[in-house]
């Protein structure tokens, strides 16, 4: 297990300032984490909430805008005292049997958290060039290498572009604000808790889920550590002063923002008596009738930026719960890419089964599935910040481990309520409901099954902190070592200018004692299929070159001999060395960048996976 995203850990630095300067360069994880909390999904249930219900359920969002704060801030904590990510620390803390479906309700969630990107972003697109939402789901593929694009560009050319896009969101909504004209006593009022139940109910819990997102809380607890910080008890504490400001600025914004949508709807929509709201582009239609062409306007374009800076974020958490939970790491893009898929597939399916308009109630569902999967973040999460053993003096105090056990049970129960109420409505809704007992039941009765293992085993089971502080495992004594002599070295070659410094490396790990293998693969089209039978020009070309290396070697007093291979480069080179029996394979590296280490790169990385000797790569 490696950092926690190590593309950018510890780049940005905080040592020698002071004041101001201090304070900005800890500034930007918790705006990255922010942006979930504003996104296409917390539109869509700020909307059906403040159409349907006024300024009632207000409360609900301050509730779990407090939930978010102490959450996050808890989530930051892990990060910086233990130098690992939430999905890490799940990894070490819990049976590896766990760590799968815990990987993949994580995963979930992030296809859900997607799919509320893609839908708000095609509706953006929509509501403003006038697009198919079909073509707008379509084009929100091409976004998939923004993330890229940023991470090369490094963490603070990341952290401002969302922080842009955020500041594109808050000032649309202020000026949206001037224009509705809320009554803000009667919004006072909404501050006051009422009993939830039926749809009241299930839209609170969406808001719940839109706004304590579980997969920020990974994300956050490896942000924090691209901060370069003292690796002392005072550096600590200094990281995590820093760290709290960072959290209640940019959440704070994020219910301003959430609170600004719900006061709209319930302003433009509750109050004109329009109280099925549920639709984004309902709330678009009518905030045109009612208040004319620049409110819609603002609207739609605050809407892409939201869908495009939580797209960017979404793809940060995906790497990590499957870098921390699996130790599987795969390729930036090819995550992105995948997750989108994922996401893209149920918005495709419910446009040409459902129609345009049930994509508001797919939104809505999405923020409810968030907010189910909340539990197995947020349960941990208490855990590893409790424990004295791994925590030190960093360990939380009783009276916030008391408000963060009664955040997380106001979840569940809420949670499980809404679960009961659902099934118990299918099974007497439904005359042939024995799908609800042979598909739905095993499912839930599994779920909380997991959901009591990762509540009781910290409790009941020692963390083995020796063993699993270090998250690449233990050091090991390194004993006497004895010379590596290598007799059969193959040298794969494509006749370029790398050539001659992979050659040269090749000779030194074996002198003239060894015997050399040059290795060329010819590619062609008709070397692909007819393989060794293949003698077009390219193929006598190759093997007259080959011929030259060899006689070269001679001269010097080097024994080699040429070896032509077939198809597709890396499985020849592996299958060659396999009969030939080389012990050492050494390759050039050609140091492509960009589009072109995608398409050229994957030969290098093919073969060292195929080979079980070791392979030296020379740049």
């Amino acid at each position: 297990m490696g950092d926690s995203l190590g593309e950018v850990h510890s780049t940005v630095k905080t040592s020698g300032k002071t004041g101001w300067r201090k304070l900005m360069a800890f500034i930007g994880p918790a705006y990255l984490v922010s942006v979930g909390y504003m996104d296409p999904g917390n539109w869509a249930t700020d909307i059906a909430g403040g159409s349907q219900f006024g300024y009632k359920l207000i409360w609900v969002l301050l509730m779990s805008n407090l939930i978010a704060l102490l959450l996050q801030s808890l989530s930051a904590r892990l990060g910086i005292v233990r130098g690992l990510d939430l999905a890490q620390a799940s990894r070490n803390g819990y049976a590896k049997w766990a760590n799968y479906p815990l990987f993949a309700l994580a995963q979930i969630a992030i296809i859900a958290c997607d799919l509320a990107e893609i839908i708000g972003m095609a509706i953006g697109l929509q509501l403003l060039f006038h697009l198919p939402l079909i073509w707008g789901i379509s084009i929100t593929i091409l976004d998939t290498f923004l993330l890229l694009f940023l991470l090369n560009k490094g963490m603070r050319a990341m952290e401002s572009f969302i922080v842009s896009m955020v500041f594109i969101v808050g000032l649309s909504f202020l000026i949206e604000m001037f224009i509705v004209e809320p009554v803000f006593s009667e919004v006072v009022k909404g501050f006051e808790p009422s009993i939830l139940s039926g749809n009241a109910l299930y839209i609170a819990i969406g808001i719940i889920g839109a706004t304590v997102m579980p997969h920020n809380l990974y994300l956050h607890s490896s942000l924090v550590q691209t901060r370069k910080i003292e690796r002392t008890p005072q550096g600590i504490r200094e990281s995590l002063k820093y760290n709290l400001i960072d959290t209640g600025v940019a959440l704070n914004l994020a219910f301003f923002v959430n609170a600004s949508i719900l006061i709209l709807s319930a302003t433009a929509f509750f109050k004109n008596g329009y109280h099925e709201v549920a639709q984004i582009q309902d709330a678009h239609k009518l905030l045109d009738n009612i208040f004319g062409s620049l409110s819609p306007a603002l609207f739609a374009i605050a809407l892409i930026a939201a869908g495009q800076s939580s797209t960017v974020t979404g793809t940060l958490a995906g790497q990590i719960i499957m870098e921390g939970h699996l130790n599987l790491r795969i390729q930036p893009w090819l995550r992105r890419l995948l997750t989108r898929m994922l996401a893209i597939i149920p918005a495709f399916f419910t446009i040409l089964y459902f129609g345009e308009e049930a994509l508001g109630e797919l939104l809505v569902l999405s923020q409810v599935i968030l907010s189910l999967q909340l539990g197995f973040a947020v349960i941990p999460l208490i855990h590893f910040n409790s424990d004295k053993k791994l925590m030190g003096e960093f360990a939380i105090k009783l009276w916030v481990k008391i408000l963060a056990w009664l955040s997380a049970l106001i979840i569940v129960i809420l949670n499980i309520k809404l679960v009961f109420e659902e099934v118990t409505g299918w099974i007497n809704t439904s005359e042939n409901n024995w799908w609800v007992f042979v598909f739905v039941l095993p499912v839930i009765l599994g779920i909380l099954f997991l959901l009591f293992y990762v509540s009781v085993h910290p409790i009941i089971s020692k963390v083995r902190a020796e063993i699993f502080t270090a998250p690449h495992g233990q050091a090991m004594d390194i004993q006497d070592i004895e010379g590596v002599i290598y007799s059969s070295i193959g040298i794969p070659v494509d006749f370029s200018s790398h050539d001659k410094n992979t050659i040269r490396n090749a000779l030194i790990q074996g002198g003239k004692e060894a015997h050399y293998y040059l290795i060329h693969i010819v590619e062609t089209a008709g070397a692909t299929y007819h393989g060794e039978k293949v003698m077009d020009f390219e193929t006598k070309s190759d093997f007259e070159n080959l011929q030259k290396y060899q006689a070269n070697l001679k001269n010097l007093g080097y024994e080699a001999s040429v070896l032509i291979g077939y198809g597709r480069s890396a499985k020849a080179i592996a299958r060659l060395a396999k009969i030939n029996n080389m012990d050492l394979l050494v390759m050039g590296a050609h140091g492509h960048k960009g589009l072109k280490d995608i398409i050229f790169g994957s030969t290098l990385d093919s073969v060292r996976h195929r080979v079980k000797i070791p392979v030296l790569i020379v740049r």
